[in-house]
């Protein structure tokens, strides 16, 4: 008699955007992601992957009314009388569920990017576009951020 195996659900989404309320939105789908028991990775390139730089979490402009640096300090001061967690927290929360940082080498190498740029705590995999392609593959979500 065959086994019927389970389907692991996943979640995969690329973080191309540097710009501050695009990592907030990825990180809030792949917290929500492996909360509800997915697996998730998040594939970090070209200025995405700058905010995992050493000190460039909390970087970034907003992508719409930015207004000089006005509108994300708006922003930010609206997220915390909201309790929103921080970029940090986030971040620090999904690697603690279960959700998997990928960093795109090529765009290391492309953008002069060395490891010791990073910060390596948060980071998985240090992989090309197969790996990524790999994990996606199977994906019931796939994004692109």
């Amino acid at each position: 008699m065959e086994e019927k195996q389970e389907r692991v659900e996943r979640a995969t989404i690329i973080l191309h955007s540097g710009e501050m309320d695009k990592l907030y939105s990825a990180l809030i789908i792949g917290n929500g992601a492996v909360a509800m028991g997915m697996e998730a990775y998040i594939y970090f390139t070209f200025w995405g992957l700058e905010r995992l730089k050493k000190g460039g979490l909390e970087g970034g402009k907003l992508s719409r009314m930015h207004l000089l640096g006005l509108g994300k300090w708006m922003i930010k001061r609206r997220m915390q009388q909201a309790n929103v967690a921080s970029l940090r927290k986030l971040l620090t929360d999904f690697k603690e569920l279960g959700g998997h940082v990928m960093a795109c080498d090529m765009t290391m190498e492309i953008m002069g990017i060395g490891r010791e740029d990073l910060e390596q705590e948060f980071i998985d995999e240090y992989c090309a576009v197969g790996t990524y392609i790999q994990a996606a593959r199977d994906s019931t979500v796939t994004l692109f951020i």
